[in-house]
C-alpha cells in the first residue's frame, strides 16, 4: 500500500496524454454508425439522426496534451458540481472525483495510463470509472482545443441538461411541452469574451476500458447526441465528440472528432446586450423540435430535438452565463449563491433547504494557494488509512462578485486575468498538489496535519 504522501506527489506529476484524431478514425466511426443503423432499421425500422460529416481536429489543436492527474480530477469535479443524481445533490457530489486519486499513473517522460489500483477498480466498476474519467480527459482537451482555436477568448463548460431545462421540459417532472427525445449532449462549451458574441459547441464525451473499436462505437453514438441541439441554421452547429480509451495495459488515448459549421454563434440581438447577465433568469417554454429548411416552397415537418433560433440567442447566452456561475459557486460549496443563478426547472430547490447527513457542503473554508487567497469548502477522507483533506473553491475576489450576483464583473475580471494564473502543480506552503483553472476555481489536497 503506497503511503498517502507518495500518492499526493504522484497527483502533481505532469504527464503526456495520447490523442487520436485523423481520417482513419473518421472512416472507422462512419463504418460503426452504418452498422448500428442497419441493426436499428431491422429492429425499429428507423436509423438514428446523426451529425453528418465528422472531421478530424487539427494536430496543432490537440497535441501536445499534458495534464496532471489532479487537474483531470479538478475538471471532473467542476463538471459534477451541478449534478442532480441521487439524494446527495450536486453540491456535494463533486467530491466523487476524489475516488480516482489513485487511478492514474504517469510522468513527464511517458504517457498517462491506469495505475494498479485503476486497473483493479476497472474489474468491478468498469462503466462508472471509464465514464467519469472520460469526462475529465475530454473536457480538459475540449478547453485546450477551443482556447488554441480562439485566442483572446475564455471557455466555460456547462452541463447540457441543466442548461436545456431553462427552456425545455426534459422529463415528466418538468412543466411544459416535453421534447420526448432522449438524445442530447452532456455539455456545452461557451467560447466568450466581454462585449463579443459567444460561440457554443455541444459536447458529448464517453469512456471505456476496452480497445479502439469500442471508441468507434462510442463516437458513432455521440454523433447522435450532439445532433440533438441546433443553434442557428440546420446542421450548421459545430460540435466536439470524445471517447477516452482506458485500457488495462498501455497508455490511455482520447479519441476526438468534430463537426464544423457557421452556426453556434449567439449573434443578432445578443450583440445589443439588452439582457444584463446580472439580472435573474426565468424559465422559458420553447416548443421542442428542430425545423429543417424548406424544400422549394414547401415547409418540412420538424424533427425531434432542441432548436435555439435567433429570437432566443440573447436568452440562451444569459442561460449559459448564469449556469456557469452556478457551477462555480456550487464548487465552492455555497448553496444560497448557487440557487440565485438557477431557475426552478433547473433545480434551484436542490441547493436550498434540507440536506441529507454527509451530503451537504458549506462555504466556510479559507486558504491561500500559490499566492491566491481563496474561499470554498473542504472535505476530509482517508487515503490508504491516512486522513487527507481536500479544498475546492474560487479566488476570493472573484467569489465575492459571484456571491453578490455580479456576473458581468466576474467575467470582465476573469477575461483580463486569463493568462496570469500560476501553472505550478504543487504548493510548498500548503504541502500538496494544487490545480488552478482559468475560471478562478482551485482544487487542492494534503495530508491532514
Amino acid at each position: 500500500m503506497k503511503p498517502a504522501a507518495d500518492v499526493l506527489s504522484d497527483l502533481a506529476q505532469m504527464s503526456n496524454v495520447a490523442v487520436h484524431s485523423d481520417r482513419a478514425l473518421v472512416g472507422s466511426v462512419a463504418a460503426a454508425a452504418a452498422k448500428d443503423d442497419e441493426k436499428r432499421k431491422e429492429k425499429e425500422g428507423e436509423a438514428l439522426r446523426r451529425k453528418p460529416d465528422l472531421q478530424p481536429v487539427r494536430t496543432g489543436e490537440v497535441s501536445p496534451l499534458q495534464l496532471t492527474p489532479w487537474s483531470v480530477l479538478h475538471t471532473l469535479g467542476r463538471a459534477m458540481a451541478l449534478s442532480r443524481r441521487g439524494a446527495g445533490r450536486g453540491l456535494a457530489e463533486h467530491w466523487g472525483s476524489l475516488k480516482y486519486s489513485q487511478a492514474l499513473a504517469g510522468s513527464f517522460s511517458e504517457h498517462m495510463k491506469l495505475s494498479a489500483e485503476g486497473r483493479e477498480t476497472a474489474e468491478h466498476y468498469k462503466a462508472l470509472q471509464s465514464g467519469e474519467l472520460g469526462v475529465g480527459f475530454a473536457l480538459a482537451l475540449a478547453k485546450q482545443i477551443l482556447v488554441r482555436r480562439h485566442p483572446g477568448y475564455c471557455v466555460s463548460i456547462v452541463p447540457a441538461d441543466t442548461t436545456l431545462r431553462a427552456g425545455w421540459a426534459l422529463n415528466s417532472r418538468d412543466k411544459g411541452p416535453r421534447s420526448g427525445y432522449r438524445y442530447r449532449p452532456r455539455f456545452f462549451a461557451e467560447v466568450w469574451k466581454p462585449e463579443a458574441e459567444s460561440l457554443v459547441f455541444p459536447i458529448e464525451c464517453r469512456g471505456h476500458h476496452g480497445n479502439a473499436p469500442d471508441s468507434h462505437d462510442q463516437l458513432a453514438a455521440a454523433s447522435a447526441a450532439v445532433e440533438a441541439v441546433h443553434i442557428g441554421g440546420w446542421n450548421e452547429t459545430p460540435s466536439l465528440v470524445f471517447s477516452t480509451e482506458l485500457p488495462l495495459k498501455g497508455p490511455l488515448t482520447v479519441h476526438v472528432l468534430q463537426s464544423t459549421g457557421q452556426g453556434g454563434r449567439l449573434t443578432g440581438r445578443a450583440c445589443s446586450y439588452e439582457r444584463n447577465l446580472d439580472d435573474p433568469l426565468e424559465d422559458e417554454n420553447i416548443y421542442p423540435g428542430i425545423q429543417p429548411p424548406p424544400v422549394g416552397d414547401e415547409t418540412q415537418p420538424s424533427v425531434p430535438g432542441f432548436h435555439v433560433r435567433p429570437k432566443h440567442y440573447e436568452w440562451f447566452r444569459h442561460v449559459l452565463a448564469r449556469t456557469a456561475a452556478a457551477g462555480l459557486t456550487a464548487f465552492a460549496g455555497d448553496g444560497a449563491a448557487t440557487a440565485q443563478y438557477l431557475t426552478k426547472r433547473q433545480g434551484q430547490r436542490h441547493f436550498t433547504g434540507f440536506a441529507h447527513a454527509a451530503a451537504g457542503s458549506v462555504q466556510d473554508a479559507y486558504g491561500e494557494f500559490l499566492g491566491i487567497p481563496c474561499v470554498g469548502t473542504d472535505h476530509v477522507f482517508r487515503l490508504n488509512r491516512t486522513r487527507v483533506e481536500a479544498f475546492s473553491g474560487i479566488a476570493e475576489d472573484l467569489f465575492r462578485h459571484l456571491e453578490a450576483g455580479k456576473v458581468e464583473q466576474y467575467r470582465a475580471e476573469v477575461h483580463a486575468r486569463r493568462a496570469t494564473w500560476p501553472r505550478d502543480t504543487w504548493d510548498h506552503e500548503w504541502w500538496g498538489p494544487v490545480s488552478v483553472h482559468p475560471d478562478g476555481s482551485v482544487l487542492a489536497t494534503r495530508v491532514l496535519q
